[in-house]
């Protein structure tokens, strides 16, 4: 498949490797705003068309697009993506506000057979499965799910500097970046909760750098910890009588152990790159036309979305692409 690429930092890098290492993708465009930004990207991936015309881009000879620009443009870029006839892999978030879930589904409702998938690379993980089978078949009493990374930029953006993933104008900060992996793995694992709150560290360019949220369900609640301000090397747990179920971030799922009576380890092997699972798998469905696959992962992406929602609407975060 023909694969055009939106966005040109290391994410991206990351799954042109995994994409091509299928032998199921070849790189054929790459679309940036700034021309040179674009020839320096091309220059260490491999050969490959450049534009910085979205419609030319768009328009060319393309299969499927892979969209990892700023979060705020996720959206609408998938909508034109679709919109062109193209089948999409966008990354996570999707959306920054799930009032946006609309306009890619009136793109999809008049392009039927495009296939829209969001990049949620731990959910093709074979340890997110481990975690999922566990969560399904144990009497749960409570979970903490923890991500928590020292964001590349946020050197740049102690120096003054207005790096995007901090930015509320391109929906920057830990919920939509790294919160989004623990409210996917929640949604996934134990289902939509009840209630949803979120209790951020709100930085002065108005994005939070961390935060605590609380998620309900009937029977226990799962509490969710996201920062891009430090380092946490906390381990993920689930709660269930004698027994608890470790694991690092639902985000990187390297390793997971039963802790109890009968310990065990339970880690499944894994790809070295943590994308080629999803690039697999997306490159399956868009070939066989799986849309029940792509059913099934929207209405997922819509509960995630929708959680999402609720926790960033109890706080002051806006965005400059939320509605008025």
């Amino acid at each position: 498949m023909k694969l055009g690429i939106i966005g040109t930092n290391w994410i991206t890098e990351q799954f042109i490797a995994a994409a091509t290492a299928t032998g199921q993708y070849t790189l054929a465009a790459v679309y940036s705003r700034h021309l040179e930004t674009a020839q320096a990207f091309v220059a260490k991936v491999g050969s490959a068309a450049v534009f910085t015309d979205m419609a030319a881009f768009l328009a060319s000879d393309l299969d499927v697009v892979y969209i990892a620009s700023p979060n705020g443009l996720h959206a609408s870029q998938t909508a034109a993506a679709v919109t062109a006839g193209k089948h999409v892999i966008v990354e996570k978030p999707m959306v920054t506000h799930p009032s946006q879930l609309a306009m890619i589904e009136a793109a999809k409702a008049a392009h039927p057979d495009v296939l829209v998938f969001e990049a949620a690379r731990h959910l093709y993980d074979p340890n997110f499965a481990v975690v999922q089978d566990f969560a399904a078949t144990h009497t749960l009493s409570g979970a903490t799910l923890v991500y928590a990374k020292y964001s590349s930029r946020y050197d740049d953006y102690l120096a003054g500097k207005d790096p995007n993933i901090f930015a509320p104008r391109f929906g920057g900060g830990a919920l939509m970046d790294l919160g989004v992996y623990l409210v996917y793995a929640a949604v996934a694992w134990f289902g939509v909760p009840t209630r949803a709150v979120y209790l951020p560290h709100v930085l002065a360019s108005g994005v939070d750098g961390d935060g605590v949220a609380r998620l309900s369900y009937p029977d226990f609640d799962v509490t969710l910890i996201a920062g891009k301000t430090f380092n946490s090397e906390l381990a993920s747990e689930i709660y269930t009588g004698r027994e608890t179920l470790t694991f690092d971030s639902p985000g990187e799922l390297n390793r997971v152990t039963l802790v109890g009576p009968q310990p065990r380890d339970l880690t499944q092997a894994k790809d070295a790159n943590p994308m080629a699972d999803e690039a697999r798998v997306f490159a399956q469905a868009i070939q066989t036309g799986d849309q029940a696959l792509a059913a099934k992962q929207w209405a997922l992406a819509k509960q995630v979305h929708t959680v999402m929602g609720q926790l960033r609407a109890g706080t002051d975060i806006r965005f400059g692409n939320d509605p008025e």
